[in-house]
């Protein structure tokens, strides 16, 4: 389906034809048509579906069709970390490079006090669209700076990070500002319980859309060692005794164990550093500078940074514990094998996580590789591990026909919500 077959307007298809987008991908094709005829929508999406445009594309050209307060803050969208607010900011400039009236500001933690004076006065003079992460959003909140009372979309980015970040208590205290016609717009890359209890407090019978999580890029050679839990760091100093350590990526469950690991590393002279939700934003900004410069050649990883990132050359991501769910599986992973590079994925599989684990190789149709252990480390348990078959099943919803035509793309209320299933595309 093309975005000219939607009635989002001129402005907004001459800004596509400029940058070159002509077919939708399935969470834009679920998605548009529903934001545009005024439901809630709750998307289930992997990075790189192509979910920022889903909500941006429409949002915009509604605000651009007009009928909104010139001096109100008409569109929040909720970000996890600084690094997705900027990427959705940019996004934003190029979607509304010929709307005159629609500008946005990126509001943030982690700068210094004149950064924080232009939001101040960014915000009390009525920026249409404000996008924010919630301890910063909250700040000016508390200061006076902004008034939600006549806000018209409120949109949520990656719910899951934001939850896994502590920022649940942020948004419902967000979410009880803003009006109760408010059109409200959640997306996040899994759908645990949480994220279920999240929607039900927020949204409005939402229309349900999801996206079927691509399996990972078949150029990324993976593998696995079964292993008792004393056993991993001995087969990461085995992993890194060639000492060609440029680009890896160790992704561990718990905060606690990154902290750990990175120390144990250090004992092995190890060029590395951590990443996790206790260091301040001004920190994790250092680290991921120094590693995207090549100044640190490992970085320790909780799951904060195993999606959103733009570095194209990781070339060794380890699961030093195995994910929760396939999808968490094929987010750490993405990280390598980028940019038509090669790359290397190894996972850590203890007693306690093989079934799990056999789980994941369902979800991709084959068994992964296991690798013998090192010598000199002891055996491992053992893998009972039948043939593998594919769990993955797409999902069989018929193609959406969105109501109205072009002259129709005025923000309304909708009633009577549907689920909606889309099979897996290409980001644009």
């Amino acid at each position: 389906m093309t975005f000219e077959e939607t009635y989002l307007n001129d402005n907004i298809l001459d800004a596509l034809y400029d940058m070159h987008f002509e077919e939708m991908t399935p969470i834009q094709e679920k998605c548009i048509p529903e934001i545009l005829d005024g439901y809630d929508v709750l998307g289930v999406a992997q990075t790189g579906t192509g979910k920022t445009a889903a909500y941006l594309l429409p949002i915009l050209s509604l605000l651009d069709d007009g009928g909104f307060p010139d001096d109100a803050i008409n569109c929040i969208i909720m970000s996890p970390t600084r690094e997705l607010a900027q990427q959705i900011d940019q996004a934003m400039q190029g979607f509304s490079y010929y709307l005159d009236s629609i500008s946005s500001i990126a509001v943030y933690g982690g700068n210094d006090g004149a950064r924080f004076d232009q939001e101040m006065k960014g915000l009390r003079g009525g920026a249409p669209v404000v996008i924010a992460t919630p301890g910063r959003l909250l700040s000016h909140l508390k200061m006076g700076n902004l008034d939600l009372s006549r806000t018209s979309f409120f949109v949520l980015d990656e719910a899951d990070r934001m939850l896994d970040m502590g920022f649940s208590d942020d948004i419902m205290q967000i979410n009880s500002l803003l009006p109760k016609d408010c059109q409200k717009v959640m997306f996040s890359a899994t759908m645990p319980s949480k994220i279920r209890e999240l929607a039900v407090s927020l949204l409005h019978d939402p229309v349900e859309v999801k996206i079927a999580v691509s399996r990972p890029a078949e150029k990324i050679q993976q593998s696995a060692y079964v292993c008792y839990d004393p056993q991993k760091l001995k087969i990461v100093q085995h992993m890194f005794k060639d000492g060609n350590l440029q680009r890896v990526i160790i992704f561990c469950g718990k905060k606690d164990r990154v902290k750990e690991i990175n120390r144990e590393l250090k004992k092995m002279k190890i060029n590395c550093a951590p990443m996790h939700s206790d260091l301040t934003q001004a920190e994790r900004d250092e680290v991921m500078y120094e590693f995207k410069a090549g100044h640190i050649d490992v970085l320790v990883a909780t799951d904060i940074v195993s999606r959103g990132i733009d570095i194209d050359d990781i070339r060794l991501v380890i699961n030093y514990d195995v994910p929760h769910d396939s999808e968490d599986y094929v987010h750490r992973i993405g990280r390598t094998a980028r940019a038509d590079r090669d790359g290397r994925a190894v996972t850590f599989v203890n007693e306690k996580d093989i079934a799990r684990f056999k789980q994941i190789e369902q979800f991709l149709g084959k068994d992964v590789e296991k690798n013998a252990l090192p010598e000199g480390i002891g055996e491992g348990p053992e893998y009972k591990a039948g043939s593998a078959k594919s769990a993955h099943r797409r999902g069989n919803g018929g193609r959406h026909t969105h109501r109205g035509g072009r002259s129709g793309g005025k923000h309304r209320g909708g009633k009577g919500r549907k689920k909606t299933d889309g099979s897996k595309g290409e980001a644009k």
